[in-house]
């Protein structure tokens, strides 16, 4: 008979479901509304990995709605919920919200020239949420969360480049799809 195996450690790491009305804009802590049922569907999706892989029942999200009402499902289903703003998006400050339309090229540009250090919109700087996203540290080795693209490129950018932060926005990765998981260090 063969010994139970560990389960797996390291980051599930699932993007929030699609949000409603965000397109064109620049998201990053506007609470934007998730249809229930997208949020339904990850939750469920997130429990089936859960019992497949022997996860714990603890769910970390961000406060905002859009990763909170996974675990808020999850929740009703025997979980624990835990929201972290350790977890939070990038804070565009004054951009938040806003159509990129709206915001003037030459901030954009300035941004992109020197992405790790300047904070867009006067809100915070890609190196900021690089350290955030490094310095998390779940309670137990097979955290499980719901967050955002930025924070999950973040995650795995601090660990695969430790003192190299990204100098230009040309650098920084694709976001993963809505829903996708990513196993993260």
């Amino acid at each position: 008979m063969r010994a139970p195996q560990a389960p797996p450690t390291g980051v599930w790491a699932w993007r929030h479901p699609r949000p409603e009305q965000v397109a064109g804009r620049c998201i990053g802590r506007t609470d934007v509304t998730v249809p229930a049922r997208r949020a339904k569907r990850l939750a469920r999706r997130i429990q089936q990995a859960a019992r497949r892989h022997g996860l714990a029942k603890v769910v970390h999200t961000s406060p905002l709605q859009r990763c909170a009402l996974v675990g808020r499902y999850l929740r009703r289903w025997g979980w624990t919920h835990v929201r972290d703003p350790a977890l939070l998006e990038l804070d565009f400050g004054t951009w938040d919200g806003l159509p990129w339309s709206e915001i003037p090229q030459a901030h954009i540009d300035q941004w992109c020239e020197a992405f790790a250090a300047h904070a867009p919109g006067g809100g915070e700087p890609l190196q900021s949420l690089l350290a955030r996203a490094a310095a998390w540290k779940p309670a137990i080795g097979n955290a499980v969360l719901v967050g955002h693209a930025g924070w999950m490129i973040a995650r795995r950018w601090a660990h695969q480049h430790p003192e190299q932060p990204p100098q230009q926005a040309a650098q920084w990765p694709a976001p993963p799809a809505y829903g996708a998981l990513w196993r993260l260090p």
